[in-house]
C-alpha cells in the first residue's frame, strides 16, 4: 500500500511584519541619538501611548534634521516594496509595469528608561506604521531587560478558548502574542491597524526608537 501524501498548510490570511536592516545604521544613529537627546533637553514629553519615559512631538521630519528625514525616505522606499495594488502590481514607482505611491508621513522619538513601556495600541489613520531602534538599551545582549514590540494575535484569544493546551500546527502563538527584540538599525513595519505595545524596559541605559506612520 502506498503512503498517504503529506497534507498542505496553506497559511490564509497572513498578517506581513516587515524587518529591514538599515544601510550606514551606525553613522545614522550617532546623528539621529545627538538631536533626540538635544530636543529631549528642550521641550516635554508628549502623553499618547507611554507610560512613563519621553516621547517627541509627531513632527520630528520638521525638526529632526537630515538624518530623520533619510529615515524616513528608507521607511518610503520599504513600503513601496512590500505595496501592490489589487492585481499585484509592485509599488515600487513610475516605471513600465508598476504605479506610483505616495506616503503621506509623519515621525516621532521615544526614549525609555528603567520601567517605561508603551500601552496597547494600533495607529488610525495610517496604512503601515514602523519603529526604528536607535538605540536597544542593551537589550539585544540581554533579552531579559525586556522592551520588546510585542503584536496582538487580531484574532485575540479565540483560537485558545475551546481547547488551551492544543495549537494548531505552523501556529503555535495563535490567540497570544508574537515579540520582537529591539536591535540598533532595525526598522520594522507592520500594517497600522495591527494592534501593539512595548514591553517595560528594564535596564539601566536608554532605549531610543524612532517611531512612523505612512498614509496614502
Amino acid at each position: 500500500m502506498s503512503a498517504a501524501p503529506a497534507p498542505q498548510i496553506v497559511p490564509l490570511f497572513s498578517t506581513p511584519i516587515v524587518m529591514f536592516e538599515v544601510p550606514d545604521a551606525p553613522k545614522l544613529n550617532a546623528e539621529l541619538r545627538q538631536v533626540i537627546e538635544q530636543r529631549s533637553r528642550t521641550h516635554p514629553t508628549t502623553q499618547k501611548t507611554n507610560i512613563g519615559g519621553w516621547q517627541s512631538s509627531w513632527d520630528m521630519d520638521r525638526w529632526g534634521g537630515p538624518a530623520a528625514i533619510q529615515l524616513l525616505a528608507f521607511a518610503r522606499n520599504v513600503a513601496n516594496r512590500m505595496t501592490t495594488d489589487i492585481n499585484g502590481t509592485s509599488g515600487q514607482g513610475p516605471y513600465p509595469g508598476h504605479f506610483a505611491v505616495t506616503w503621506l508621513g509623519n515621525m516621532w522619538a521615544n526614549i525609555n528608561r528603567s520601567g517605561d513601556a508603551n500601552d496597547l495600541h494600533s495607529h488610525p489613520g495610517a496604512y503601515w506604521s514602523g519603529v526604528y531602534y536607535v538605540d536597544d538599551g542593551g537589550i539585544a545582549a540581554d533579552p531579559s531587560l525586556g522592551g520588546e514590540l510585542e503584536f496582538i494575535d487580531p484574532r485575540g484569544p479565540l483560537p485558545v478558548m475551546n481547547a488551551p493546551h492544543l495549537r494548531m500546527s505552523g501556529s503555535l502563538t495563535a490567540g497570544t502574542t508574537e515579540r520582537i527584540q529591539p536591535k540598533p538599525g532595525r526598522m520594522v513595519i507592520f500594517p497600522a491597524w495591527l494592534l501593539h505595545q512595548v514591553r517595560p524596559y528594564r535596564g539601566r541605559t536608554e532605549r531610543i526608537s524612532i517611531a512612523f506612520n505612512l498614509a496614502v
